[in-house]
């Protein structure tokens, strides 16, 4: 080996060693407080691994001339690695940890087939994308290839206080939710709530629940009324009352008139509270109150006539107009409207539903209630029945309960129907057993029969029957000839009293 060969060598070793010692003081272990101060922690992980680059970076060069050995560099490139993976594991925590996804907006709003819906506007609020690069002066590939300003897999969906999912779809996928980028949902809600709660799962694992009072779409300028019992069969000569939600979608109005259209004059109504203390003619929405409640009765009258039909629906609407309106509809009640004359007013409305029942009331009337007879004797008598309802009556049926022993003929039977206030006459014959006892025996009538295939019964009525002794006429005739003979003596001795 020559002198130049020797210096090479020794060049060589002291590159090595010092190399060595570089990469040792350079290689940066992990420190367990960097869970604690992720910022921080990713700030020495990026240092280190710039570090132990740049050390590789030399030992491949150190390699190309044949200073270092292969083992060496395959050294170097394992400590190289280890600090990639150690700031990219510090980079994707420090990532994940600041991504934030809320809720700009949840506007709530009817749609033309009057489902209610949930405009949510989801945004990407991290913001941690500009002050990482301007502190740790990130803009390296590594940095931009894990898109830090992009949420992946974003889900959605909006539920009850229970829990339970009350949104069509059940739940909604962004697949990417970019910051400054925010994206717009819509719900239909299976349950109307004007509180719910949106829960939003994200960054594998990362779960948010956050309960909202739901803005209302004024876009509108609307009232949007609902009635569970939109249909109802009321009798004639009752009462009843519709139920009515009411829910404000305006920016400008919140003092509204309540009016009904269509409906006959003969039919009595009027709007009330909930409780049914208070008559109501308007309501006001408030900034934190934006569903009312009310109710509206309506009174049929006791018969029915050329508008209140039987058995015929009456459909008609009520109408929640804003306040300003009112005095350009001042025939709002003198005519008939159609939806579509009612849609074109842009005002809130319901279509309700009235179908005027009768029922037929059955009512019996006898003249005399109280019959005496002797033993041998039979009562015979008669009933009227009436039908003081407000529907026909069919197949009315008069039973009688007897005492053992007796038996009774019915004429007719069965009456097969009786129209309004018409009347039908049932004689009754009831014969004692030839065995009766001297007495009084009381005789049930019981009346029913059917209106509108529903059963329909009278006040029982109860007859009472005296069967007398039978008297002996010899022992008639003696009493009277005893009291004639005692009036005659009492009539002589006052005459010889008088001429003394």
């Amino acid at each position: 080996m020559t002198r130049v060969d020797l210096h090479k060598c020794l060049f060589a070793l002291i590159l090595l060693v010092c190399a060595t010692a570089a990469s040792a003081q350079i290689f940066n272990p992990f420190n367990q407080r960097d869970n604690e101060y992720r910022l921080l922690g990713l700030k020495r992980a990026k240092q280190a691994y710039e570090a132990v680059r740049a050390e590789y970076e030399r030992q491949q060069q150190l390699f190309e001339k044949g200073m270092i050995t292969s083992l060496d560099l395959e050294q170097s490139r394992a400590r190289f690695y280890d600090a990639e993976v150690n700031y990219q594991q510090s980079l994707l925590a420090v990532l994940f940890e600041e991504q934030y996804v809320s809720v700009a907006r949840a506007v709530k709003y009817q749609a033309a087939d009057e489902s209610k819906h949930v405009r949510l506007t989801i945004a990407n609020t991290s913001g941690g994308t500009a002050e990482f690069q301007q502190l740790l002066r990130m803009d390296d590939e590594l940095f931009r290839s894990l898109q830090p300003d992009v949420i992946h897999n974003v889900y959605v969906s909006i539920q009850n206080d229970d829990g339970a999912i009350i949104s069509r779809p059940y739940e909604a996928k962004i697949s990417q939710l970019r910051f400054d980028e925010p994206i717009r949902l819509d719900f239909e809600l299976l349950q109307d709530l004007d509180a719910v709660t949106i829960f939003i799962y994200y960054a594998n694992g990362v779960e948010r629940r956050m309960k909202v009072f739901l803005e209302k779409d004024a876009s509108v300028d609307r009232v949007a009324v609902q009635s569970e019992q939109f249909s109802q069969e009321v009798e004639l000569g009752t009462s009843s009352s519709f139920d009515l939600t009411m829910e404000l979608f305006s920016g400008t109005s919140n003092t509204f008139s309540l009016e009904v259209v269509n409906l006959p004059q003969q039919i009595g109504r009027f709007f009330k509270d909930p409780t049914g203390q208070v008559r109501l003619s308007q309501v006001k929405f408030t900034q934190g109150n934006r569903t009312k409640r009310a109710a509206l009765e309506v009174s049929l009258p006791d018969r029915p006539s050329s508008e209140v039909l039987m058995d015929k629906p009456i459909p008609f609407y009520v109408l929640v107009l804003p306040r300003e309106k009112i005095d350009d509809l001042k025939d709002l009640r003198e005519r008939n409207w159609t939806e579509t004359e009612l849609e074109a007013l842009e005002v809130g409305y319901v279509r309700l539903e009235l179908i005027p029942r009768g029922k037929g009331d059955i009512s019996v009337r006898a003249p005399q209630l109280y019959h005496a007879i002797n033993a041998d004797g039979a009562v015979e008598m008669y009933v009227d029945l009436v039908n003081e309802g407000s529907n026909r009556l069919d197949n009315i049926e008069l039973s009688v309960d007897l005492p053992f022993g007796w038996s009774r003929t019915v004429e007719p039977r069965v009456v097969p129907s009786l129209d309004i206030n018409e009347e039908a006459r049932v004689f009754l014959t009831f014969t004692p057993p030839s065995d009766v006892a001297v007495g009084k025996y009381q005789v049930r009538l019981r009346t029913s029969g059917l209106s509108n295939t529903e059963p329909v019964t009278a006040e029982d009525k109860t007859v009472t029957v005296e069967v007398k002794p039978e008297t002996s006429l010899i022992g008639t005739l003696a009493i009277v000839t005893l009291l004639i003979g005692l009036v005659a003596g009492v009539v002589v001795f006052g005459i010889r009293l008088s001429r003394r």
